[in-house]
């Protein structure tokens, strides 16, 4: 599967989580910060989508400590939380 077609189909998969918490927060980082990720970080992206919206929730807040496998850049960038849009 070529990039572009990954980076659509792992859209799709960030904004339709099943909660609308889950959407803006997975939804959301993946629009803010997917452009400029390499292909070792889509492969990672795509790894954590595998796991429980509720866990990627509790790591991206620090409730949960996150495993060894997806600390780095991604989850560091999803920590910030400075992506998340807030109505005012």
């Amino acid at each position: 599967m070529n990039r572009e077609t990954r980076l659509k189909r792992l859209r799709f998969r960030s904004w339709h989580r099943g909660t609308k918490e889950a959407d803006l927060l997975i939804g959301g980082f993946f629009d803010a910060r997917s452009d400029g990720w390499n292909d070792a970080e889509i492969t990672l992206f795509e790894e954590l989508l595998e796991e429980q919206d509720v866990d990627i929730m509790a790591w991206a807040i620090g409730t949960e400590a996150c495993p060894p496998r997806y600390q780095g850049s991604i989850v560091d960038a999803l920590k910030a939380l400075n992506y998340v849009p807030i109505a005012e």
